[in-house]
C-alpha cells in the first residue's frame, strides 16, 4: 500500500495498524538499529492521507537515526505517528483508546522501538504507555522519568548558537548578538531566557503573541520572522522554512535552531552556503533532547554530566564546521557524514 513511500528510504521496518475503533492509522517507522533500539517520539495529528502520515513517519525516523549517531548515544532511529480524524482532548476517554491501543503496538516490538514525547503528546501520555509497556521514555517525573525534555533541547541549542557564533563571527560573546527566535512555546521561550541572561537582544515571534509577551524578548510580526535583519535566526516552531523561496529573503548571518528539518529539501543547504549563512544543522543543534531522556532514564546520570554533555554539542558542531570546510561540502552534508560513519560503525562490529 506504500511501496512508493518506502522505495529509498532505506530504513528497517514499517509497522502499520489501522485502529477502526479509534478511526486511527498507527505507522512506527525503524530506520536503524545498528547504534541500539530505535527511539523517537510520538506525533498525533490529522494527516490529508494515511500516505502523508507514512511519509512524516518515514523522514522523520530517518533524521532520529543521525540524530542519535551524531549524539553519540546507544539508540538507533524511529518515529511514530498516529494519524487522528482530530487530535482527541488531554485528559479525555478517546485519548486514552488511542495511547492504550498504541501503547500495546509499541510493546509487541519487544523493545526494536523505544517511544518517546513529540508534536501533541507529553508526559501524561507517556506515563499511560507505560502502564502497558517498559518501551519508552519521558514519563513525568513523578513517575520516575526525566519529564518534557524541552529544557535539554533548548540548553543545547543555546550551545549551539554559542558554537555557530564563534564559527561566524570569531567570539561566542552573546551579548553583542541579536537573534530573532521563531516560535516561543516550550523550548523557544526557554532559548530565549537563556540568551536574555547572557545579554543578547532577543527578537521573537509566534502564532500567539501571549508566549512572546511572557518572555520578555522584543515581539515581531509572525510574517517578519525570517526577514528581519539579526546575526542568528533560530527557528523554534514548524519545519520546512528554510526553502527556495524563503532563503533568498533571509536577513542573517547563521541559522541556529530546535525545529525539526528546516531545510524543505536538502539542496537547500547549498543555498544557504551560496548566500554565506552558516548553517547549524538542525538534528545536530537540537539534540539536547535526546541527550536529557537517555541521559537521565537510560544512562543514569546526574546533573553536572547531564550540563557537560549538552555543552558538548559545542565540539560536535566545530566537527561539523572543519569537515565542511575540508572536504569542501555544505554543513549538512557534513553532518550526514559524520552519522553516517558512525553507523555504518556500528554496523560493522
Amino acid at each position: 500500500m506504500f511501496e512508493e513511500r518506502l522505495q529509498g528510504w532505506g530504513g528497517e521496518e514499517l509497522v502499520v495498524r489501522y485502529d477502526e475503533p479509534t478511526s486511527t492509522w498507527m505507522f512506527i517507522a525503524v530506520h536503524s538499529t545498528a547504534l541500539g533500539p530505535a527511539m523517537g517520539g510520538t506525533r498525533m495529528k490529522p494527516y490529508p492521507s494515511p500516505d502523508d502520515a507514512v511519509g512524516d513517519a518515514l523522514r522523520l525516523s530517518e533524521a532520529m537515526s543521525r540524530k542519535q549517531a551524531v549524539a553519540g548515544l546507544p539508540y538507533g532511529g524511529g518515529k511514530a505517528v498516529l494519524a487522528v480524524p482530530s487530535v482527541p482532548d488531554r485528559g479525555s476517554a478517546e485519548r486514552a483508546a488511542v495511547i492504550g491501543r498504541y501503547a500495546e503496538l509499541v510493546d509487541s516490538m519487544h523493545g526494536t522501538y523505544v517511544t518517546a514525547a513529540d508534536m501533541n503528546t507529553g508526559s501524561a501520555d507517556m506515563d499511560a504507555i507505560a502502564e502497558r509497556t517498559p518501551y519508552v521514555l519521558g514519563r513525568s517525573q513523578t513517575n520516575g522519568g526525566a519529564g518534557d525534555p524541552g529544557e535539554g533541547t533548548a540548553i543545547g541549542v543555546f550551545h549551539a548558537i554559542r558554537a555557530t557564533c564563534r564559527q561566524a563571527f570569531g567570539t561566542d560573546d552573546l551579548s553583542a548578538r541579536t537573534i530573532v527566535v521563531q516560535g516561543a512555546g516550550s523550548v523557544g521561550a526557554r532559548l530565549i531566557s537563556e540568551l536574555l541572561d547572557v545579554g543578547a537582544k532577543v527578537m521573537a515571534a509566534d502564532v500567539d503573541p501571549a508566549r512572546v509577551a511572557s518572555t520578555g524578548a522584543m515581539p515581531i510580526d509572525v510574517d517578519a520572522a525570517l526577514t528581519t535583519p539579526c546575526d542568528v535566526l533560530a527557528p523554534c516552531a514548524a519545519g520546512g522554512v528554510l526553502s527556495e523561496q524563503t532563503i533568498p529573503e533571509l536577513s542573517c548571518h547563521a541559522v541556529v535552531g530546535a525545529a525539526n528539518n528546516q531545510l524543505a529539501t536538502p539542496e537547500d543547504a547549498a543555498r544557504l552556503a551560496a548566500r554565506d549563512i552558516l548553517y547549524a544543522p538542525d538534528y545536530v543543534a537540537n539534540a539536547g533532547g535526546v541527550i536529557w531522556l537517555a541521559g537521565y532514564e537510560t544512562l543514569g546520570w546526574d546533573d553536572a554530566h547531564m550540563r557537560a554533555r549538552l555543552a558538548g554539542i559545542e565540539q560536535t558542531l566545530e566537527d561539523v564546521f572543519a569537515s565542511a570546510a575540508d572536504g569542501g561540502i555544505s554543513t549538512a552534508q557534513a553532518a550526514d557524514r559524520i552519522a553516517l560513519e558512525r553507523i555504518a560503525a556500528a554496523g560493522r562490529e
